[in-house]
């Protein structure tokens, strides 16, 4: 991503992401569909409480992957290999070593977090099954984001769109048989996401070893090398820190949902899944301009990166403005696809709420997903963990101060005021051009 027009590169990188990022959300999104229409709104309710948990309790792992995802890859645009290579073995023992300490955790204490999260006691029991079941067997997951990490890294991001491929096929099929033909009920949900997303982190890592020599990845440590270590928490702590603050605010924001009832529950889990698909056209093209600006600062290209910038704020200020026309006009009718004309008339009127506010949202998130990215991609961690810190603030003191006068709406309405307070830094931070000096390698 070094040479050529920054458009047809950032949208050739993006365009992979975006459909994996999708077959991606379709693990949830097919659990929730099923569980929906098949066992009910209380197992939908207690499905959708896990969420922000479990993304909490895997945030740091997660982090310290894509942190060492900007790592390789501006070791990758100067042509360091050795370095690469080191810091892909640091990384493997890191993400293994934080893995099994959050399954144990997780495994025994999620009954303590749900009712720290206010779930209600006719759902809870879904909710502890479900987060177990992926909790326990979380490895696969996160085996996967982190082989996607490097490969996305290395230029390469249409090997992990065809592993999430396969993943969902694999997903799809086990939850007809694991819930509507093998009734497992919840349990047969989260089993089949498990095994998919095995099936997912298997082939990125055959992928990973069959390329090896054509990666420079020939000659990997036994061993995780200090220096390296120490270099992907430098910029993997903050990140995973942002991480750990947007999912305390997705936990803050679900206590108060479930506050309001399973309906409202059923309702957001239901929106929120179509949220995570319809976003993934403004994150991808963010995660591009990531790896775009981290291949090319390196090398100081400066002018190029505002190319790029300029290139992805038209794009994603584009597609938000389709992607809030369609939640605007369709709403009802997506939330119909979750749960069936017997089903309650509150969930669906709650979610298509949720979703108009949440396209209107989208434009904000454009700009905010777009320079937060440039600040990430040239290693300038600590500026990205500060503008979390600003965006959950704000989402938790909008929701708290609304909801008491608007209901659900207020914590709808919430999120786009908390995005706007999220821009602020990032924005200020890239006019500065304090960034430039942040490479990590050179």
């Amino acid at each position: 991503m070094t040479t050529g027009k920054p458009m047809p590169l950032i949208v050739g990188f993006a365009v992979p992401l975006l459909i994996g990022g999708v077959f991606q959300q379709v693990y949830n999104l097919v659990d929730v569909m099923i569980v929906g229409r098949y066992l009910g709104e209380q197992a939908l309710a207690g499905v959708g409480s896990t969420g922000s948990l479990t993304f909490f309790m895997l945030s740091l792992v997660m982090g310290l992957c894509n942190g060492a995802g900007i790592l390789v890859a501006q070791c990758f645009g100067v042509g360091n290999f050795s370095n690469m290579r080191r810091a892909v073995t640091s990384i493997i023992w890191i993400a293994g070593i934080l893995t099994a300490v959050v399954m144990l955790i997780g495994v025994f204490a999620c009954p303590f977090f749900l009712r720290l999260l206010s779930v209600p006691e006719d759902v809870i029991d879904y909710s502890v099954t479900y987060m177990r079941i992926l909790l326990l067997f979380t490895g696969g997951s996160v085996a996967y984001n982190g082989a996607s990490a490097v490969l996305r890294s290395l230029g390469d991001s249409k090997t992990p769109l065809t592993a999430l491929i396969i993943a969902s096929v694999i997903n799809i099929l086990l939850d007809l048989l694991l819930i509507v033909v093998i009734p497992f009920k919840v349990a047969g949900a989260a089993i089949a996401t498990v095994i998919a997303q095995h099936a997912s982190a298997g082939y990125c890592l055959f992928y990973l070893y069959k390329k090896r020599k054509e990666f420079g990845l020939v000659g990997i440590l036994t061993k995780p090398d200090r220096d390296m270590t120490v270099k992907i928490f430098q910029i993997g702590v903050p990140t995973a820190f942002q991480s750990c603050l947007i999912s305390i605010g997705s936990m803050s924001v679900q206590r108060l949902i479930n506050s309001f009832g399973t309906s409202v529950m059923a309702g957001y889990t239901a929106a929120a899944k179509i949220d995570s698909i319809a976003i993934q056209v403004i994150t991808s093209l963010g995660s591009a301009l990531s790896v775009f600006t981290s291949q090319n600062i390196g090398n100081r290209q400066f002018k190029r990166i505002r190319e790029g910038l300029h290139c992805t704020l038209f794009m994603s200020i584009v597609s938000a403005l389709i992607i809030a026309a369609t939640a605007m006009l369709c709403g009802q009718q997506l939330m119909r696809l979750f749960l069936g004309t017997d089903q309650s008339q509150d969930a669906v009127t709650v979610g298509a709420q949720y979703l108009t506010v949440m396209g209107i949202a989208y434009l904000i998130c454009a700009v905010m997903q777009s320079y937060q990215n440039i600040i990430r991609g040239a290693g300038d961690a600590n500026t990205c963990m500060i503008a979390g810190f600003t965006e959950l603030a704000g989402r938790i003191t909008f929701a708290y101060l609304l909801a008491p006068h608007l209901g659900e709406m207020g914590i709808w309405i919430a999120t786009p005021l908390s995005w706007g307070c999220g821009c602020v830094v990032p924005v200020f931070r890239y006019y500065s051009g304090k960034w430039k000096n942040k490479a990590l390698v050179g």
